[in-house]
């Protein structure tokens, strides 16, 4: 084998083992993501949550994430994923029951469970927010009203308040920016009754942001994506103020 064909070997080598190098240098600066599932002790429930983080190191803003009935947890922390990593957002997602008498507790049970997370989570307090999805929309409603000194905004796709259950507007202590989502195909929620829910926030003094999606129905995950943009567009724009209660 002649000299220049070892030096092009070599060369060749050298550069293989600088580009492994680089690699394994970028990789240890890389913030390492964390993700798992959690049981919290919240009175007498013990409530099981999934949790994902893209940077456990530093402090983050985190979203309660809230599946529809017959939904799983695990489908709502992946259609957030994509825009968890790019923005930096701890992902919090309990695993709801279909049992209409979990709602009396609720707020108290996300609270408690936000709390648990924040014992190995780095969550910043002031910037814990709420997303619902159909009966988690539901569900984030009565978070919006009954926690609105600790869940700094909430947005909700493809629900609206009852006729009979729209006096919990008054068990506000703060105005909750409320984002609200609805496809004008919905096979559940008419517009007529979400644009009543909408006017309903609206007279009582709540920030507002309003979308109605034009060719949409009530399936979340066909629009996830854009949803989940718009709403964190939203979300991120609010904040508790400093030295609002965390507990």
């Amino acid at each position: 084998m002649s000299e220049v064909v070892l030096l092009q070997m070599k060369a060749s080598n050298a550069k293989r083992s600088l580009l492994a190098l680089s690699i394994l240098l970028l990789a240890s600066m890389a913030p390492a993501s964390e993700d798992g599932t959690k049981t919290a002790r919240c009175g007498a429930v013990d409530q099981v949550y999934l949790y994902a983080t893209p940077d456990p190191d530093h402090w983050l803003p985190a979203v309660l994430l809230l599946h529809g009935s017959g939904d799983r947890a695990a489908h709502m922390i992946q259609a957030w994923s994509q825009i968890a990593h790019q923005q930096k957002i701890v992902l919090l997602a309990p695993e709801l029951p279909r049992d209409p008498k979990f709602e009396e507790s609720a707020p108290q049970i996300f609270r408690c469970m936000v709390e648990d997370a924040k014992n190995f989570l780095r969550i910043d307090p002031q910037r814990v927010y709420l997303f619902g999805n159909s009966m988690g929309g539901y569900l984030a409603y009565d978070g919006a009203m009954f926690e609105s000194d600790y869940f700094a905004a909430v947005a909700v796709h493809a629900m609206r308040i009852a006729d009979d259950y729209q006096w919990i507007v008054n068990r506000a202590h703060r105005k909750t920016p409320i984002a609200i989502y609805i496809g004008d195909h919905d096979q559940f929620f008419s517009l007529e009754s979400v644009r009543k829910t909408r006017d309903l926030l609206q007279n009582a003094g709540f920030p507002l942001h309003y979308v109605e999606l034009g060719q949409h129905d009530h399936n979340y995950y066909a629009l996830s994506e854009k949803i989940n943009a718009d709403s964190w567009d939203f979300l991120r724009q609010n904040q508790l103020p400093t030295g609002a209660p965390s507990r």
